[in-house]
């Protein structure tokens, strides 16, 4: 099957994210796609996505699924628009019901409300096997980061999401509602039991000064070579470099506005009396609030 796989990655340099379409044939799935998002202006468009779509086009393809390795808080998902465009269905794992049920309160919804009940098309679950046409995919729940995160196998090559970066950056934080270090920890483990040669296609890169920007890195690299979690780091170590790292992240610039679409499958909220969408900002008052 390998032979004729085919990877495409597309880097979102905004947020520094990897989304890609992976076809064997004609047969196709995109995984983890960007919507466009200026937070200052408000402005949203579908460029990147756009992107996805030329090469579909170009290569005659039939997307069967989009798939999510998770809800994420750094970007706005791009499924619903690729959805509408291609018919695929949109499908992530089945934690994304805990996330859900957190910023739905968070945000003031209902955890009944139609836009999120019926979000994805398919909710997935560890071990699962689904087809795209010729693509035989593999579901891999690779948790700690957030409650719902998955990886996706097919062949000798597995797209993680957030759990690992590139070695020089290490993991995923798991300071998110649902994250859990110990959980991050044996997700990673299961990773590093693959073959050395297996590809680890990351979710996003944010390379520092004078190193390229890279979409990938194989078992054997990450499991020699990661600075935070290599293959000889212990929990207790890990815990303890995770923990601290944590402790000093900010939280994502589009942490809110995503999570509002992304909890939604990739769909903006619907239109007030007004005609115009909003997304809104929960605010934290820290005592005293006097005057405000």
């Amino acid at each position: 099957m390998t032979d004729d796989l085919l990877i495409q990655p597309f880097f979102h340099a905004p947020t520094g994210t990897w989304s890609y379409v992976v076809s064997l044939g004609t047969d196709a799935v995109v995984i983890d796609p960007v919507l466009d998002f200026d937070h200052r202006s408000g402005r949203v468009s579908t460029g990147s996505a756009r992107a996805l779509l030329d090469h579909i086009a170009t290569h005659g393809l039939q997307v069967h699924r989009i798939l999510e390795t998770h809800a994420h808080a750094d970007h706005l998902s791009a499924a619903a628009f690729l959805r509408a465009r291609t018919s695929a269905t949109v499908a992530i794992g089945a934690g994304i019901r805990t996330v859900q049920a957190h910023f739905a309160e968070v945000f003031g919804m209902a955890t009944d409300d139609d836009t999120l009940v019926h979000a994805f098309d398919q909710l997935l679950s560890d071990g699962e096997v689904i087809q795209a046409g010729r693509l035989r995919i593999e579901v891999v729940a690779t948790p700690g980061h957030t409650a719902d995160g998955l990886s996706y196998r097919i062949g000798d090559n597995v797209f993680i999401g957030d759990t690992l970066f590139a070695p020089d950056l290490g993991t995923a934080r798991c300071d998110f509602p649902g994250g859990n270090i110990e959980r991050l920890y044996a997700s990673i483990q299961r990773l590093y039991a693959l073959p050395d040669e297996t590809v680890l296609w990351l979710c996003h890169d944010y390379p520092p000064a004078g190193r390229e920007r890279r979409a990938s890195v194989s078992v054997g690299e990450s499991r020699r070579d990661n600075r935070m979690l290599d293959g000889d780091t212990t929990l207790e170590a890990f815990h303890a470099a995770r923990s601290a790292r944590d402790a000093g992240l900010p939280a994502p610039n589009l942490l809110y506005p995503s999570l509002q679409v992304n909890i939604r499958g990739g769909r903006l909220p619907a239109a007030g009396t007004d005609g115009r969408r909003y997304l809104f900002i929960p605010l934290q008052v820290e005592p005293p609030a006097e005057g405000l």
